[in-house]
C-alpha cells in the first residue's frame, strides 16, 4: 500500500510518502519566524516533487492520511481540505489521526534515553501549549494516557500527574517532553521534573513520516466529511469576532460607548499570542 501523509499543525509544513517496499521518502518546509507558513502554497507541490522523486504518478496512491491537530486553525483547515479534496478526485482511502500522537510515535520507539512515557507538547500561541500523554506498551504500541488540551505553561506539569494516576503502580517513571512547545515552555517543564531534549534534537519535528505510518494502520473513514480539524479551542478570529460585535452592541445611537450610562474608555482587541 502507498500512503501520502501529511502535517499542517504547525508553521511547518511536513510531507512523506510511504511505499510498499517499506520505504519512505519525506520533504519539510520550515519557514523563518519573519515568514507566512506555506501550508497552501508548498503542500501540493512538495506531494508532486516525492511521488517524481518515488517514479510514479498521483494514480498509485491507495491513501492519504493527514494529521488533525490539534494546530494552528489556518494550518489544519488547509491540510484538512487538501487531504479530503485529494482522496475524493483520487478515489482513494482517507485517514486522520493525531498530530500529537505523531509527535510522540518516534520519541517513544527512540533509544536516545529509554524513555516509554512522553508527553507531546505543541505550541497553541496565546500563551497555551497543546499537550497530551502517551506511554509505549510492553506490546510496542502507543498508548494514550491523558488526551490533547490546551494549558497554561504552569499547568503542564499536571498532566503527568493525571498521567500517573492512569499507570497506577508505575509512578516515578521517567517522562520527557517532545515538541515545540517542549522548547519553548522548556522551564516549566524541567521544573516539573520532565526532561526536554536539546532544541535541535529531531524529535522536537512532527514527523509525517509518523503521519504515514499510523494512517497504513488506521481504519479509512467512509466519508470524507468525518475528516474534520481538532482545534481544541476556539480560534482567535472567532474570539475577536465577538469582541468587536460587543462593542458594537454597546455603541448608544450617537456612537459613543458606555459603561453604566457614562462615556466609556474602549481599547482596541489584541488576540494574545
Amino acid at each position: 500500500m502507498i500512503v501520502l501523509g501529511f502535517d499542517t499543525a504547525t508553521r511547518s509544513t511536513a510531507v512523506a510518502l510511504c511505499l510498499g517496499d517499506g520505504s519512505t521518502l519525506h520533504a519539510r518546509d520550515d519557514p523563518e519566524t519573519s515568514e507566512h507558513p506555506g501550508h497552501a502554497t508548498r503542500l501540493l507541490a512538495m506531494a508532486d516533487g516525492l511521488l517524481g522523486r518515488a517514479g510514479i504518478g498521483w494514480g498509485a496512491i491507495d491513501r492519504i492520511a493527514v494529521g488533525l491537530g490539534p494546530g494552528t486553525f489556518t494550518g489544519l483547515r488547509v491540510g484538512v481540505a487538501t487531504a479530503r479534496g485529494l482522496a475524493q478526485s483520487l478515489s482513494v482511502d482517507l485517514v486522520g489521526v493525531s498530530s500529537l500522537r505523531a509527535l510522540a510515535e518516534p520519541a517513544l520507539r527512540s533509544e536516545l534515553d529509554g524513555s516509554h512515557h512522553v508527553l507531546a507538547v505543541l505550541d497553541a500561541r496565546r500563551g497555551e501549549a497543546f499537550v497530551a500523554a502517551y506511554e509505549m506498551t510492553d506490546r510496542g504500541s502507543t498508548e494514550e494516557l491523558v488526551p490533547p488540551r490546551a494549558l497554561a505553561p504552569e499547568d503542564l506539569g499536571s498532566v503527568v500527574e493525571q498521567a500517573e494516576t492512569v499507570i497506577g503502580d508505575e509512578r516515578g517513571k521517567r517522562w520527557q517532553a517532545i515538541g515545540d512547545g517542549a522548547v519553548r515552555f522548556r522551564d516549566d517543564l524541567q521544573a516539573a521534573g520532565v526532561a526536554v531534549p536539546l532544541d535541535s534534537s529531531p524529535l522536537h519535528l512532527l514527523s509525517a513520516e509518523a503521519i504515514c505510518d499510523l494512517g497504513a494502520r488506521t481504519e479509512a473513514v467512509a466519508s470524507g466529511e468525518a475528516i474534520v480539524p481538532d482545534y481544541r479551542r476556539r480560534p482567535d478570529a472567532e474570539i475577536a469576532l465577538e469582541h468587536k460585535q460587543a462593542l458594537a452592541l454597546a455603541q448608544p445611537s450617537d456612537g459613543a460607548p458606555t459603561q453604566g450610562g457614562c462615556p466609556a474608555v474602549t481599547e482596541p482587541f489584541t488576540p494574545r499570542l
